[in-house]
């Protein structure tokens, strides 16, 4: 069944034939002297017709280690460079700042004293992170470009290219950008239809301490040596950005630019001189001297050149067709995995042909934009976390600011554990795995702090971490206790671990990698769990539920105090999975004993005077009623504790707790209005999905569709918006996070027609669906046997009439399952 409202090339492309010979074709019969046609592909394509206003409206791509924005300029083009590992720092010790004071808070909390543990929170805070840093910006600056009569800027996510088409008195201009990762090069060619040529200056510029050089008529090489610190930008402090000359204290890095063309070139100071050219093309690699967050980064400039070098050096002789293709083919593997279309009335073809901008301003609840929304996020991730590179930070591997917003680090209370949320669902777990890798890291450097600070066992992890997997709490003394002393980032980042396994059933990864970091952390949350002296029950204190406030009876706010929702529910949680894995396993059958034991004494969860799910053990007053996180509702997601079916009158409370939050202006990121139709999503609410849906690409978008947060004067890039709504989209299509797989569980109003492949269940199975208002097909592709129960909503049932199904993923040769279903 072919949805009619979605063009048959999108859906045959979703089933495994795709359209890119049509894109090919269109662009190679382009008249001269006009823009090439626009292929209809409002799935996989954003375009905009204006050059990008500022840094967040250029169009990203990626390599997962290597990162540029292409800004579409009409006199010229700028990139904007980054590299994964360039890190203001070296590796640190926290200090042993809490050494001692534990006791003395838990006393406070326990009498009352909410405001006086806050102060003594701050002298158990060490030092800030270190930032990422913007690693150079590429100007390829035209001679007399003449005057544009049209200008179209692409990014096509099936092809990871960002292209730019300009018209002018000339002919045509078109230029193409893509990062590889086979070659692990930046390449951009620039090239001019028509009897006009062109020349250029080509150059380099640098924040950071650097020089460049033109070493030959052909190359340009940037050497530099990062900071050895730079402060977070919101501290005002001297000499923020401080430099070293001691070998390893700030590392040293290096880009080298290639060019090639059928013009003449020629030396410049510090800038290559292109003449008469119909054509130029330049490749650019870089490298850095870090050599893994425990080591000193300090290999010499010299070796770093080298590094940089050696990629060029690989891909001397290859064509650029030949570097274009390999890059295609690599990027496919991992994007053609998955894929939505969601159609809805003539909705695409209305909207083909228009940019995406003025799509988003026509109709922000388009169901095709929802479909780009997701297919952009897999695109994101996929170029930033690739197996080898480092965790998507903050803005995944964008960065063009020295003192970059919270200093574009990795802040755990969130936004990392929802950069890889969708990871697995998409069909995407090796790019989970930088995080995987990361995690052991944490719980190395973890396991000194929950030493050091706490004398607990086991590894901790605060609220910020960064390139050398630094786990204090951060502050310096001065920072709010409500984000700087939280501790709980381990539980969270475990989870991520034992999903990988779930997902994959790799037994061998369960033995060697995840059971390791997952029993540090339940050994640190065993150590943490205390008696509440008043009552008896177990509880954690110090408590923090991230980033917000409560009042006290006597009208004071505070951060800290005895077991906070979210404590309870990742501890709870961690300790349950901690439980599985042992099982599976066939070990630490004591250590499991002693976990169930403690699950049986951790508190319920409360309701509170407003029908909400508490977020304290005490139903305080909330500071900001409206506050951006619902760090108390991490048991419905991404958690799975509570669900409707379940616990329905938990489930009630935590939908109770997420309308007063937006009643009073909560959701107001871009990551926490991600976080929110998440949560509806689990909630079973479709048409809440489908509004917040709206409001998101309404509200929290910069023009590109990269994902916003309300930073004063300006908003400013957060990736984890762009990535959070990816997977709140797949949990609006297929959940599997109780014992069976819920088919359209949230399903908005709008969608009312659609194909969706490769979405990954935890009992091992993908799920391919096709729908319209008249029934749905379901495949089920088996990746390991058993049976499984298939859950529908109200509207469909099989055609066999059942409600729910039971589905042997042992059917069929190919160990698919195929399941109709009818409208009821």
């Amino acid at each position: 069944m072919t949805p009619t409202g979605l063009h048959r090339r999108e859906v045959l492309s979703l089933l495994g034939t795709t359209a890119c010979t049509i894109a090919a074709s269109a662009h190679a019969s382009a008249p001269a002297g006009a823009l090439s046609p626009s292929p209809a592909d409002p799935h996989h394509r954003l375009v905009f017709d204006s050059p990008a206003r500022e840094w967040i409206e250029a169009l990203p791509v990626g390599n997962g280690r290597l990162g540029a924005m292409m800004h579409g300029l009409l006199d010229g083009e700028r990139l904007s460079l980054n590299e994964d590992t360039l890190w203001s720092g070296q590796p640190s010790v926290g200090g042993a700042a809490a050494d001692g004071l534990l006791e003395q808070m838990r006393d406070l909390i326990f009498a009352g004293d909410y405001p006086g543990a806050d102060r003594l929170a701050r002298r158990m805070q060490g030092h800030f992170s270190e930032a990422y840093l913007p690693l150079a910006d590429l100007h390829v600056d035209l001679d007399q470009a003449g005057p544009a009569r049209a200008i179209r800027r692409t990014l096509d996510l099936r092809e990871a290219t960002a292209g730019v088409e300009i018209d002018r008195d000339g002919g045509i201009e078109r230029r193409t950008l893509f990062v590889s990762a086979p070659a692990q090069l930046v390449v951009f060619r620039i090239e001019r239809e028509g009897a006009a040529r062109f020349g250029a200056s080509v150059r380099l510029d640098c924040q950071l301490r650097s020089s460049i050089r033109a070493v030959s008529p052909r190359r340009l090489v940037l050497a530099g040596k990062a900071p050895t610190v730079c402060e977070p930008d919101y501290r005002n402090v001297p000499d923020p950005v401080r430099y070293s000359d001691r070998a390893g204290y700030g590392m040293a890095f290096a880009a080298i630019a290639e060019i090639d063309t059928d013009g003449s070139v020629r030396k410049g100071e510090g800038a290559l001189r292109v003449e008469n050219a119909g054509w130029l093309e330049i490749r650019l690699a870089a490298a850095t001297g870090y050599r893994g967050p425990h080591v000193l980064p300090d290999l010499d400039p010299g070796a770093v050149e080298a590094l940089a070098a050696a990629p060029l050096r690989r891909a001397r002789g290859k064509p650029h067709t030949r570097l274009l293709a390999d890059h295609r083919r690599d990027h496919r593997a991992l994007y053609e995995r998955s894929a939505l279309a969601l159609g809805g009335g003539d909705t695409a073809r209305r909207h083909d042909g228009l940019p995406t901008d003025a799509r988003r301003a026509a109709d922000p609840g388009d169901p095709a934009l929802a479909a780009l929304l997701y297919n952009y996020g897999r695109y994101l991730l996929i170029a930033s976390s690739r197996p080898g590179t480092r965790p998507a930070n903050l803005q995944g591997i964008w960065n063009a600011q020295l003192r970059a917003p919270w200093s574009c680090n990795y802040t755990t209370n969130i936004n990392v554990p929802m950069n890889y949320w969708m990871a697995e669902t998409a069909n995407l777990a090796d790019c989970h795995r930088p995080l995987v890798d990361f995690a052991e890291a944490l719980a190395r450097n973890g396991g000194d702090t929950a030493r050091d600070y706490y004398r607990m066992p086991g590894w901790c992890l605060h609220h910020n971490t960064d390139l050398w997997a630094m786990s204090n709490p951060v502050g310096a003394g001065e920072g709010d206790p409500n984000w700087a002393n939280w501790p709980m980032g381990a539980p969270w980042i475990a989870q991520h671990l034992w999903e990988h396994y779930r997902f994959s059933g790799d037994l061998a990864f369960l033995r060697d990698r995840a059971w390791p970091v997952m029993r540090g952390a339940a050994e640190f949350c065993v150590g943490w769990l205390v008696r509440d002296p008043a009552s008896g029950q177990l509880t954690t204190a110090p408590s923090i539920s991230p980033e917000n406030l409560f009042v006290t009876a006597d009208g004071r706010t505070a951060a800290i105090s005895a077991g906070c929702t979210m404590d309870i529910a990742m501890i709870r949680e961690l300790f349950g999975n901690c439980i599985a894995a042992a099982a599976v396993l066939g070990e630490d059958a004591a250590f499991a004993k002693v976990l169930r034991n403690l699950s049986e004494e951790l508190p319920p969860y409360r309701i509170g005077r407003h029908g909400q799910l508490q977020e304290w053990s005490v139903d305080f007053a909330e500071q900001d009623p409206g506050h951006r996180t619902v760090s108390h509702l991490y048991p419905i997601f991404p958690g799975g504790d509570i669900t409707p079916r379940r616990s329905p009158r938990l489930a009630a409370a935590a939908a109770r707790s997420l309308d007063r939050r937006e009643a009073h202006g909560g959701s107001s990121t871009g990551w926490s209005r991600a976080w929110a139709t998440a949560i509806r999503a689990r909630l079973g609410d479709g048409k809440a999905c489908g509004e917040a849906l709206e409001r998101f690409l309404a509200d929290h978008v910069a023009r590109s569709l990269l994902g916003t947060h309300p930073f004063h004067p300006h908003p400013v890039f957060q990736i984890d918006a762009n990535l959070g709504i990816a997977a709140a989209i797949a949990e609006c299509l297929v959940q599997s996070h109780e014992d069976r797989i819920e088919l359209f569980p949230a399903l908005p109003p709008r969608w009312r027609e659609g194909a969706v492949k490769g979405l990954r269940t935890r009992h091992g199975a993908t799920v391919d669906l096709e729908w319209t208002p008249a029934g749905a097909t379901v495949l089920l592709h088996a990746r390991r046997g058993g049976t499984v129960t298939v859950g529908l909503p109200p509207s469909l049932r099989p055609s066999s009439g059942a409600a729910v199904a039971q589905v042997d993923l042992r059917v069929g040769r190919d160990r698919t399952a195929r399941l109709a279903l009818i409208a009821v």
